[in-house]
């Protein structure tokens, strides 16, 4: 697409996303770190109508505004990033939603997946490494294969409890997959679960599971048995 064509329709983008703002949700958003106030089934709607233009997804992302980001996300070709470009998109998106939804629709998809888990998870930047175990949880529920699980529930014993909100978020999620998915490590998973009570009080809707990790490795594996 050409060039003025591309800026043209940004411009379109930008503004429609302007009308979608509004205050109120901004305010319960802004609660969760998320600068924005646009309802996501609306945004997701704008996408669609969209469809992938991977030029104008980069040209929205240049914009650092988070509802053009995450349009920006949804309309572009996850392969066609380079690792290098995912890393520096990774660093630049502070946003709670912008970094997940970097991560799961886009990173997950790409061929540059596991060197950046790999890269990502030793990462001093907390909020960096969060995206690394993120994709440690992906491979330890969809790949297990070739990975060390006694060494990730060493780390998680050893780190989880005084780690950053988002990256202990991240690393829970590693220890609930390990404990749902690989029986054999079950018994260690819940036992460190129980022993470093991260996530115990955590507020959890009704009808939900709790994000505690013997708690949810319980549950999903009690499903797993009346399937």
């Amino acid at each position: 697409m050409p060039e003025t064509m591309t800026a043209g329709l940004l411009g379109d983008v930008m503004a429609e996303l302007a009308v979608l703002e509004d205050p109120k949700m901004r305010e319960a958003n802004e609660k969760r770190g998320d600068d924005h106030g646009v309802n996501l089934s609306k945004l997701r709607a704008v996408a669609k109508r969209l469809k992938t233009q991977q030029e104008l997804a980069r040209e929205l992302w240049a914009t650092n505004d988070t509802p053009a980001r995450l349009v920006a996300l949804l309309i572009c070709r996850p392969k066609a990033f380079e690792c290098d470009e995912l890393d520096t998109m990774l660093r630049e998106a502070r946003a709670p939603k912008v970094h997940d939804w970097l991560v799961n629709y886009v990173v997950k998809k790409s061929p540059h997946a596991e060197d950046l888990r790999v890269a990502w998870t030793a990462d001093p930047d907390p909020v960096v490494a969060s995206a690394g175990w993120a994709l440690t949880s992906e491979r330890v529920a969809k790949k297990p294969a070739g990975l060390d699980l006694p060494g990730l529930l060493d780390t998680i014993e050893a780190q989880m409890k005084d780690a950053p909100d988002r990256l202990q978020w991240a690393m829970n999620h590693t220890l609930a997959f390990i404990g749902i998915e690989h029986p054999e490590h079950r018994a260690r998973a819940l036992d460190i679960g129980e022993r470093l009570e991260v996530l115990k009080d955590y507020p959890t809707p009704p009808n939900c599971t709790s994000p505690f990790a013997p708690i949810w490795i319980n549950e999903m594996v009690s499903r797993q048995a009346t399937a």
